[in-house]
């Protein structure tokens, strides 16, 4: 009976269901002059503008000196060019941030570079490797550039601590596939196979016949 009871108990164990994982919660953030939208974990803190007021920088809290923190970077980093001004493809853009990080860090190395798409944009990512030359921290920094419709260039940007980075990097995804823009309103009078309505026919009035005279 004593073995038939425990017996019991660890079947009864082994089906019992799981917990539920924990529902992280989220929040959006849309820029009010550039209008792109992204959404990050609500526990995180908004820490202000970067990039003349362009963007953004979020992150969790952290213990160590806020230049240490890991953080995540949303702008728009470069304006869709105006009159003769030449377009910035997003592999320049790459080269520039590369070229910038190089001057900055040692011991730098390039982990990945990847062409995406996000929002149905085409989109680049370039994952980098080195140390701070000021503090000698070491960096992972994974930057994603983002091609809007007039040809301007976007940025979300994971700047981390190796130690860190497998639990920042999934929680960057997530904010990379939430990033949009606004869909563009269609134009007056556009149907939804992207053609335009033709206006009515006006009605076709009767021709009046006209009346035989009467006979004499």
């Amino acid at each position: 009976m004593a073995v038939l009871l425990g017996l019991t108990t660890l079947v009864a164990a082994q089906t019992a269901p799981k917990p539920a994982a924990k529902v992280v919660p989220w929040k959006s953030y849309c820029h009010p002059t550039h209008e792109f939208c992204f959404k990050y974990p609500a526990a995180w803190n908004m820490l202000g503008e970067v990039f003349d007021g362009n963007g953004v920088v979020v992150a969790p809290t952290q213990k160590q000196a806020r230049e240490l923190w890991d953080e995540v970077t949303v702008a728009l980093v470069i304006p869709a060019p105006e009159g003769d001004e030449e377009t910035v493809t997003v592999a320049e853009a790459i080269a520039q941030a590369v070229s910038s990080v190089r001057k900055s860090g040692q011991s730098f190395e390039t982990l990945q570079r990847q062409q995406r798409t996000v929002n149905g944009k085409p989109a680049e990512l370039v994952k980098l490797h080195y140390t701070e030359q000021s503090n000698g921290h070491e960096w992972v920094e994974e930057l994603v550039f983002i091609e809007g419709p007039d040809s301007e260039i976007y940025s979300v940007a994971l700047k981390t601590a190796p130690a860190t980075l497998t639990t920042m990097e999934p929680l960057f995804q997530r904010i990379v596939e939430s990033w949009k823009l606004p869909e563009a309103a269609p134009p007056p009078g556009a149907t939804e196979e992207g053609g335009t309505k033709s206006k009515p026919a006006p009605p076709k009035t009767a021709t009046p016949t006209p009346s035989n005279p009467p006979k004499m």
